[in-house]
């Protein structure tokens, strides 16, 4: 048996969790490639056009996977009801997925995330096990490892972001889910080109998560969506150790475009970018703007500088 994870969306944010949840079950398990133009291409022939650059590219890695493995995991966040309410392609990945490629045969392995409720995911968990034939206590034995493994490698995450806040060069806050900024494709060649121009990037959904949902009512304390909360929640812990900010969103992201439309009015005492990342190929459009950012930043600290 091979489970199939896409290399897109909340694989970002658990893939230790379930890479270690597999590996522990003795289940062989492979991820699709990082996102590349063929990737996106083929994404966007399943979409509708006024899906978000996000969806399309995980579409795109769905549809490398079809034929490569017995199931593909394809997991939803469940709603939090009072507590707040997450974007719709998180409720609705499952079934769009099964619909789309009804005709492919497809198997898919999918639990309910609630990262409030730490019961209900051990019991989905437990559930995923007796889906693949394992016993209850090898089952519930994989799961503690595996949350043991995730929370080592984000504590190692925290720890590596401290050391790059203490670096003597000019640093930048980007804020913008891990699904687009760790991406291959649309992410990593903004945080190459903020490298190359001798600055360090922070990546804000790095932030300890309990300390951002601790922070995020700050800005705004009707914030909705919750998958913003800890990216907003991560600005006042980092806003007074960087020169910068940079909002990155894919287009067209409904929440990020309101989300980021508040912070620009409400965070005041640092320059901000507001960066929509389209999947067009070009990328001197985008170089040119970092470029301007990055200047704009480095006269303020040598005004500063001047003055002191």
């Amino acid at each position: 048996m091979i489970i199939g994870i896409p290399r897109a969306l909340l694989y970002y944010k658990y893939k230790h969790l379930w890479k270690s949840f597999f590996k522990e079950l003795g289940i062989d398990y492979i991820v699709s490639p990082d996102t590349n133009k063929e990737i996106l291409r083929k994404g966007s022939t399943y979409s509708i056009d006024e899906s978000c650059l996000s969806s399309k590219i995980y579409l795109g890695h769905v549809e490398w996977l079809l034929d490569k493995c017995d199931y593909i995991l394809v997991p939803r966040y469940s709603d939090y009801s009072r507590n707040g309410t997450v974007c719709p392609k998180f409720l609705a990945i499952y079934d769009l997925v099964a619909n789309i490629f009804r005709d492919r045969s497809i198997n898919l392995l999918s639990y309910s995330l609630n990262p409030k409720v730490t019961h209900v995911e051990m019991a989905a968990f437990l559930k995923l096990g007796k889906i693949l034939d394992k016993k209850k206590s090898q089952s519930l034995y994989a799961y503690l490892k595996a949350k043991q493994a995730e929370k080592k490698a984000h504590l190692l995450e925290i720890t590596e972001q401290e050391c790059l806040l203490h670096e003597n060069k000019p640093k930048i806050l980007v804020i913008a889910h891990r699904y687009n900024i760790c991406d291959k494709y649309i992410g990593e060649p903004i945080l190459n080109i903020l490298r190359e121009q001798e600055t360090v990037p922070i990546i804000g959904d790095i932030a300890p998560p309990e300390e951002a949902l601790a922070n995020y009512a700050q800005i705004s304390e009707t914030l909705p969506w919750v998958c913003n909360r800890e990216l907003v929640g991560s600005i006042p812990i980092y806003k007074d150790r960087v020169d910068g900010i940079i909002l990155m969103s894919a287009f067209p992201c409904g929440p990020d475009s309101l989300v980021n439309e508040i912070l620009i009015r409400r965070v005041k005492d640092k320059p901000i970018l507001n960066l929509m990342i389209d999947g067009q190929e070009g990328k001197a459009g985008m170089e040119t703007r970092l470029e301007s950012f990055i200047d704009i930043i480095r006269f303020k600290k040598d005004e500063y500088n001047g003055r002191n």
